[in-house]
């Protein structure tokens, strides 16, 4: 099955990494947060990868089109500029980088893959959408439905003390509430 990455945006909350790198590519335990996304497509059988790229789109296609070198261990014999590998980190992927505009919003993103992906059901994730989802029951619940579309929504714990006031008096508070309704699109 295809999976679209959306790794276009210009990762404003992450703003303290983004002047360097597109949020998918800021490292989390030592490698970009879009390699944890397709490693998790990976392990549920998904490897072809459609990848919407945007701004600091150079960073991404450099970091792949180096993947070999970024992620093995192997000596370079300057003389002669023989490279010899010692352990190469095998992927079975195959990883298809398509500019889609640095101003692009979602939706133009995906309609700019729709030439590569055609009709067929595809995966949808967003660049930095880590998630602990067991895929195939996704899939399954998906097709099950028999709708176009299915949203995966999530409750995120909230982040703050939640204060009730009446004027300037503290009628209540409560740690990091869950939020009353509080499902967002989880990606």
């Amino acid at each position: 099955m295809k999976v679209i990455l959306l790794a276009g945006g210009f990762g404003t909350r992450l703003s303290e990494f983004t002047d360097v790198v597109p949020k998918p590519m800021v490292p989390v335990g030592g490698k970009p947060i879009l390699w944890h996304i397709m490693q998790t497509y990976a392990k549920f059988g998904h490897n072809d990868f459609y990848v919407a790229l945007g701004y600091k789109s150079e960073v991404i296609k450099e970091y792949f089109l180096n993947y070999r070198a970024l992620n093995s261990d192997f000596t370079v014999d300057l003389k002669s500029g023989d490279i010899a590998p010692h352990q190469v980190d095998h992927v079975d992927w195959k990883v298809t980088l398509v500019n889609t505009g640095d101003n692009s919003m979602t939706g133009g993103r995906v309609k700019r893959m729709q030439s590569y992906i055609g009709d067929e059901t595809c995966m949808i994730t967003y660049g930095d959408g880590l998630a602990d989802i067991d895929l195939d029951e996704l899939l399954e619940f998906h097709r099950s439905h028999k709708k176009m579309i299915t949203v995966s929504a999530v409750r995120p714990a909230a982040r703050f003390g939640e204060l009730e006031l009446d004027g300037g008096v503290v009628e209540s508070f409560q740690e990091k509430p869950q939020l009353h309704d509080g499902w967002i699109n989880g990606g």
